[in-house]
């Protein structure tokens, strides 16, 4: 049995009484390429038409090589496991959703298991705690995606996967693994833990501190139900506890104060809830903070104890952790759709602001698609127009509406009602008035062009209702740059017609594959805390997708035909 030490890399020993000495582990690269004859008999004996890992194995041969890891290992130190190997355990492990000490039974265990990993048959494994810390290297730098990198250069190779074609994209939700708190628990516990945190590293500092109501307020986990007496006892109660928690960072950033208390990640994690949750009003107190006084969720914590995890509200559908967006092939029915692509952003990132990064990424692993399909929240005309120009990828989405009162009414005169000359930058409105004003415009982030009509002119038309709801101002109207105008234009008179809707109803299919990770792999709720953990496991669970649906397309046994119920075949019959 291989223990978690031998990979770990943290050995104790002495030399001449110096104390601990650290050894670190190193990667001895090994070839898989072969799997053990005893191996092959036996699992094709047991499993004679094969199993998903079976089959991936006699088609695509060692998927993660030792080599692919080299750099996450010094030269030096004690050999550890394979890289590798630990890699396709942990792809297998999501795939049938098992706990690390499961995975690691199962490759003990499982002959189909050894078989994909090319062990012989009474290969030991090794102890489960090793998954753990071979997760940990992956979530350092570029690693994860490297492992989906890995892969999808393999499926090029065997012929399971191109370039070019056609991708469609979409995002959901992530629940974060820690406790939903409301902000009374959130400032209790964020002080609990730096109490916690202080008493562990200088419990000589913290006892002259301590109020003997703490043990009784912070010394348990901290649950706030309702509090009778509405809001003015919620305020009371709130600033009765940063009172307290303002007494420890008072006397932390006191002279004298040990400086290496105020390094303590749970001690900058209070200090930031106060400024987020706190203020000092005119006469020098501590308020609660209310309303719109609070900064915006993308920068208060929503729990001590992942400051990743963030509260957002899409669609009505109101969460508190994290967004992953997924990226799959959809259109070659000769090959197995696969996901390409995976990105994990806090829950406040919208979908809008991956477009780019999403292209950038594929460009650098030379995966970009011929046309990407995506909803609406992917698309402006400026994304349609750069990934054209730099990518030369056709974005496909439906463009928001003009949302005008006289759009939206379908009478009166909206936008698409004047016609623009924009060589002479000019524009003339139903009535034949032409414009006099014409000059750029920011807005929202975004560079306009502003076109205003003469005062006079407009208040005496005759048609002035349907053109502008104002009762004092002229009409104006603001167009986005030619180029942009010219697409955003053309988009929407084409995302009307039936052509256009057959051609975009194939974006529909990343539901299902959204569905099937949040069923079939837990891709709905993270295992672990942080956004460059939470991407590793969403890494894991697109590889395991991917395992799946390369088993299922290699998979070529007949399915049994389910058999037709009597009230079925009676329906039929009436029916014809």
């Amino acid at each position: 049995m291989v223990t978690a030490g031998a990979v770990g890399g943290w050995l104790e020993g002495g030399r001449g009484g110096l104390g601990v000495r650290r050894w670190t582990v190193s990667m001895r690269p090994e070839s898989f390429q072969r799997i053990p004859a005893e191996t092959v008999r036996t699992a094709r004996a047991a499993c004679p038409k094969g199993t998903p890992v079976m089959l991936m194995r006699d088609r695509l041969d060692v998927v993660f090589a030792d080599g692919d890891f080299s750099d996450l290992y010094p030269a030096d130190g004690r050999p550890g496991l394979s890289p590798g190997q630990l890699a396709l355990v942990s792809v297998l492990q999501f795939a049938e959703n098992l706990s690390d000490r499961q995975a690691a039974d199962a490759v003990r265990t499982r002959i189909d298991w050894k078989y994909g990993l090319g062990l012989e048959l009474d290969d030991p494994g090794f102890d489960y705690s090793v998954l753990c810390e071979f997760r940990a290297r992956l979530a350092e730098g570029d690693a994860a995606d490297r492992l989906l990198r890995v892969m999808l250069q393999r499926l090029v190779e065997a012929g399971l996967l191109k370039a070019g074609g056609r991708q469609r994209t979409d995002s959901t939700h992530v629940l974060a693994a820690v406790r939903n708190l409301g902000r009374l628990e959130l400032v209790g516990e964020s002080l609990r833990a730096a109490l916690e945190d202080l008493a562990e590293a200088d419990e000589g500092w913290l006892v002259p501190l301590l109020e003997p109501e703490w043990g009784k307020r912070y010394g348990r986990r901290v649950e706030i139900g309702k509090i009778p007496g509405g809001k003015p006892a919620v305020a009371a109660l709130a600033e009765t506890i940063g009172r307290d928690g303002q007494r420890i960072l008072t006397a932390l950033w006191a002279q004298g104060a040990p400086v290496r208390l105020r390094l303590l990640p749970q001690v900058e994690i209070l200090r930031q809830v106060w400024v987020h949750q706190y203020y000092w009003d005119p006469r020098g107190r501590l308020r609660w903070r209310e309303g719109t006084a609070l900064p915006p969720a993308s920068l208060r914590f929503d729990s001590p104890y992942d400051t990743d995890a963030h509260y957002c509200v899409k669609r009505g559908t109101a969460w508190r952790g994290y967004r992953v967006h997924v990226t799959e092939t959809c259109d070659d029915p000769d090959r197995p759709n696969v996901v390409v692509h995976v990105a994990t952003t806090i829950a406040t990132v919208q979908d809008g602001e991956l477009t780019d990064r999403i292209h950038e990424d594929l460009a650098g692993q030379a995966m970009l698609p011929g046309e990407h399909v995506v909803d609406s929240a992917y698309v402006t005309a400026g994304k349609i127009e750069r990934a054209r120009r730099v990518h030369h990828v056709e974005l496909l989405g439906p463009l928001d509406v003009d949302h005008s009162h006289q759009a939206r009414a379908r009478q009166g005169f909206d936008k698409s009602s004047f016609t623009i000359d924009w060589d002479r930058q000019e524009a003339i409105c139903p009535q034949g008035h032409v414009s006099t004003g014409w000059g750029p415009m920011h807005s929202g982030g975004y560079e306009y062009i502003q076109i205003g009509f003469d005062r006079a002119t407009c208040l005496a038309c005759p048609v002035r209702p349907q053109c502008t709801n104002s009762a004092v101002y002229p009409r104006s109207i603001a167009l986005l740059p030619r180029p942009l105008h010219e697409i955003q234009t053309r988009n929407r008179l084409d995302q009307a017609t039936e052509q256009w809707q057959r051609r975009y109803a194939i974006r529909a299919g990343i539901e299902s594959t959204l569905s099937e990770n949040v069923r079939a792999h837990g891709l709905r709720r993270t295992r672990y805390r942080g956004v460059r953990k939470t991407h590793v496991q969403h890494i894991l669970t697109a590889l395991a997708c991917n395992v799946t649906r390369i088993a299922d397309w290699l998979d070529t046994t007949p399915r049994a035909h389910r058999r037709a119920t009597r009230l079925h075949t009676l329906c039929a019959s009436v029916t014809t």
